[in-house]
């Protein structure tokens, strides 16, 4: 048999919990029930000593209701305080984070006059007008560059009908992991694997700036035989072509004297050479970050494993991605409307 009546067994601090919701979480529905219970024939002061409001509330909900309906229940937007620092607090730190330095939240508050704010409100302050990365290096750059890239466009411009152009760079391919920030699982960190002593192979690489089609070579060394080498492999991939011109930067296997008497032997390549420090001109950096990007936070045990990871990466790549990386049509080494048709978003 049921009893007659059930009543909730609370504690003084589950009591006060629960009040403590009424007038803050759920301070929406209490409102609703004041409604409720207004609707069911209770004055004011009792619902306010129920619910534990002052009368003057209640019946000002209840006004609120009858005038909006359940859209008059939440609360009304309100200013807040005021916000702490002057007005001009966030262009101060614009104009401090404009130089570069190792800036931090503790430098920039001792920079801008040590306001009276914690470090939690400085640091939302500087979000407003900042964001945490890290700086970009960039080269001096050539003096001549503008001369020398339009000496380029007008090399290309002057090219036969039928001729190839390349763009080609080369990199450095380690052993040793390099590291790029990712997602992780909360509470863990993964770690990478070094090989103790790390080894290193170079990968000479050019790109069709038309097709997107890419041609790669590891060797152990950097030297002026392998780049003579790989530009053999450039002229028995376009048996066709009048013309096969390689623009380069200036690194020293480029004019060499190997080089030099190669180049002699085969005058159907024609290697140009870019500005000084303008690494930004070569659309193959851009596939070379791509590669760098895809085998990052990799530990391979050997040094065949890390080269099989490279050849993997250009197997798996189609032209068309390699021409989106790549973009050729910023280069400023290409004349304008060069080969368009062949470009995507063109």
């Amino acid at each position: 048999m049921r009893p007659a009546h059930v009543y909730a067994n609370v504690s003084d601090e589950q009591y006060h919990q629960l009040m403590d919701a009424l007038h803050h979480r759920w301070r929406v529905a209490t409102r609703a029930v004041m409604i409720l219970l207004s609707v069911s024939g209770m004055t004011a002061a009792q619902i306010g000593a129920l619910l534990h409001y002052h009368p003057r509330t209640v019946r000002r909900w209840i006004a609120r209701h009858d005038l909006e309906g359940l859209t008059g229940l939440p609360d009304r937007p309100r200013s807040g305080r005021p916000r702490i620092g002057s007005p001009r607090l966030g262009d101060r730190i614009r104009a401090l984070l404009t130089t570069p330095k190792t800036w931090t939240t503790a430098r920039i508050w001792r920079a801008v006059g040590r306001p009276t704010m914690s470090m939690r409100t400085m640091y939302r302050r500087i979000r407003e007008q900042a964001r945490w990365c890290r700086p970009r290096l960039i080269a001096k750059g050539d003096p001549d560059r503008d001369a020398i890239c339009a000496r380029i466009r007008q090399q290309v411009a002057d090219l036969p009908t039928g001729s190839v152009v390349l763009a080609e760079d080369e990199t450095h391919l380690d052993l040793l992991a390099r590291v790029r920030a990712c997602w992780m699982p909360h509470g863990l960190r993964h770690r990478v694997m070094t090989p103790g002593s790390n080894k290193r192979r170079t990968i000479h690489g050019a790109v069709n700036v038309l097709t997107g089609a890419v041609h790669h070579h590891v060797s152990v060394k950097n030297v002026s035989v392998v780049f003579c080498y790989f530009l053999d492999l450039l002229l028995h991939a376009y048996p066709d072509a009048p013309t096969i011109a390689v623009i380069c930067d200036n690194g020293s296997t480029h004019h060499s004297k190997i080089t030099k008497r190669w180049l002699a032997d085969h005058p159907r390549l024609l290697l140009i050479e870019g500005a000084k420090y303008s690494p930004q001109d070569n659309p193959v950096e851009r596939i070379w970050a791509a590669m760098k990007h895809h085998i990052a936070n990799t530990a391979p045990t050997t040094m065949a494993d890390r080269i099989r990871q490279a050849h993997a990466f250009f197997r798996n790549r189609t032209t068309e991605q390699n021409l989106t990386t790549a973009a050729p049509w910023t280069s400023p080494w290409l004349p304008t409307g060069y080969g368009h048709n062949f470009w995507p978003g063109a």
